[in-house]
């Protein structure tokens, strides 16, 4: 009798679904699709107003009607002036910085002049340009450069000096020629610093040509944003924030590309970039020149005082500005605004931070949607402030809040999320409550993250302040008082008020500084021992 043979029962085995990765791309997703089911939400039932807040199809059928019609001319306006100030700001900074990079006496000449004219932030040289340059494309040329060309040319300096010491003596003992020094040494150690610089110079050149498009322009994506709010129409608003901030994205993208194809070897990390001058007295050399050239020039008549008035006329203004006291309540009337948005935006980056570095399922849904916003220009939020909040004083500190917020809230989440593992296990195992990790572990741990960005807090709370008052002229500031003196060509108030913002926000980084070092001696402490 034949036996028939069992077949064993094989089951079928399906590929495992790659869970990992479907998770890592529906999570960032949550919080943008709750918040346009929200949005759509309180469009449909009436909850805001539609002038105020435009349903979501409104916005997408604007933005079908401005493809179609105005928006990509002048979005294509806007990248031409960047592309034309970018490169000329990134050549003139990498000849500079390269200069002073290798050579020491053109380093101890040059670096105290581009450090005071640092100081002065690209927002306080606008109403002197406006007056110098109009309001053309020779004005946001002006400024782009004036964006561009300092951090290109601290970097590139930073880069060139800090090429490897056993390189450079390879190089000597090989005895190589200056060309094959420069191609094969001196460029592949700067570049990376040199790409670093390039991607702080487009960012600030792409904010800084929105700024000058929303106050003087009329053309450009910018100009195409505040017509949108002059005529309340805050469907086209949304769709230029929307722009800007896609074109934010892509540059992002773009430099990280261009940095992974070109650096594509291990470097040595940076030192701290030099910022302070040269305490020699030939570091004095130049800007006596230059100004001496400048009262000189003012007072033999080759250029126009009305439009360069020599510097014996703006110390005169300022000593009467603050003798009759409208430059110092200016100050103190913007120093006040800076200081309450300040508190208010970094108690809640502190805050916001610190919760989505403790907890890793918030980080994964809220993080995407933070780092996306922080694309958009900040300036291309004040339109849209000001039609919801208005131009008062509650609109100038909110904007100036917003400034604030997102430095510290980066800074304080990647110190939380880069804490001791070794130590966390440690207080799991001792059992340690959530009060007493936050006291004794993580905040200490993340202190120096956080005080640099309170320092970098510091400083977009002063030049979101000024910006604000640029743009909401009404009432008292430093800002407001710059722009009424540049319609009425009052030229020493005007670089009386720049040298002021450039002091008050070196005294504001100092401060910064400051805190940094002292509440961070234990770190510096620990290393040394």
């Amino acid at each position: 009798m034949n036996k028939s043979i069992p077949l064993k029962k094989t089951a079928i085995v399906w590929p495992a679904l790659p869970i990992a990765r479907a998770y890592s791309l529906v999570v960032p997703l949550i919080v943008p699709l709750a918040l346009l089911a929200l949005w759509y939400i309180s469009t449909h039932y009436g909850w805001m107003p539609a002038q105020i807040l435009p349903a979501p199809d409104v916005v997408a059928k604007t933005a079908v009607e401005l493809w179609h019609n105005d928006l990509l001319p002048q979005l294509f306006i806007s990248l031409q002036r960047l592309a034309s100030g970018l490169l000329a700001g990134v050549l003139v900074g990498t000849l500079l910085g390269a200069l002073m990079g290798a050579s020491r006496r053109a380093e101890h000449l040059l670096h105290p002049t581009v450090y005071a004219l640092a100081q002065i932030p690209t927002l306080g040289w606008i109403p002197l340009f406006m007056v110098l340059f109009g309001i053309d494309d020779g004005l946001k040329l002006a400024v782009i450069i004036k964006a561009v060309i300092i951090p290109v040319t601290l970097h590139t300096q930073t880069g060139v000096r800090n090429v490897p010491h056993a390189l450079q003596e390879v190089a000597r003992t090989l005895r190589l020629p200056w060309h094959q020094r420069l191609i094969k040494l001196t460029l592949p150690a700067a570049l990376p610093t040199w790409l670093t610089s390039l991607r702080l110079a487009l960012s600030q050149a792409w904010v800084s040509l929105i700024v000058v498009e929303l106050l003087a322009s009329s053309q450009g994506i910018g100009y195409l944003l505040v017509w949108g709010r002059q005529l309340f129409q805050l469907d086209i608003v949304f769709v230029c924030i929307a722009v800007i901030g896609l074109a934010g994205l892509t540059m992002e993208w773009a430099i990280n590309q261009l940095e992974r194809r070109l650096v594509y070897w291990p470097h040595p990390p940076l030192s701290r970039l030099t910022t302070a001058p040269s305490r020699r007295l030939s570091a004095l050399v130049l800007p006596f020149l230059l100004l001496l050239l400048w009262q000189q020039a003012s007072r033999l008549g080759w250029i126009d005082p009305l439009l360069l008035p020599p510097p014996a006329d703006v110390w005169h203004m300022l000593q009467q500005g603050i003798r009759d006291g409208s430059l110092t309540e200016a100050m103190q009337a913007s120093l006040t605004r800076a200081l309450a948005g300040a508190v208010c935006g970094i108690i809640a980056g502190l805050v916001c931070g610190v919760l989505l570095g403790l907890n890793a399922t918030s980080d994964a849904l809220f993080t995407p949607t933070v780092a996306t916003l922080r694309q958009i220009a900040l300036f291309a939020w004040l339109p849209l402030l000001t039609a919801w909040v208005g131009n008062d004083d509650v609109g100038k500190i909110t904007f100036v809040a917003l400034a604030s917020f997102f430095p510290m809230l980066v800074a304080s989440h990647r110190g939380i999320r880069q804490r001791s593992q070794a130590l966390q296990e440690v207080a799991q195992v001792l059992q340690l409550r959530l009060a007493t990790r936050l006291r004794v572990l993580i905040l200490p741990g993340a202190a120096p993250a956080i005080f640099a960005g309170l320092r970098l807090s510091l400083i977009y709370a002063w030049l979101g302040t000024i910006g604000a008052e640029y743009f909401m002229s009404s009432g008292t500031g430093i800002g407001s008082l710059m722009i009424n003196a540049q319609q009425l060509l009052d030229m020493p108030l005007i670089i009386s008020g720049m040298l002021l913002i450039g002091l008050t926000g070196a005294v504001l980084d100092r401060v910064g500084l400051g805190l940094e070092q002292r509440m961070t001696r234990w770190r510096s402490a620990g290393e040394i021992a």
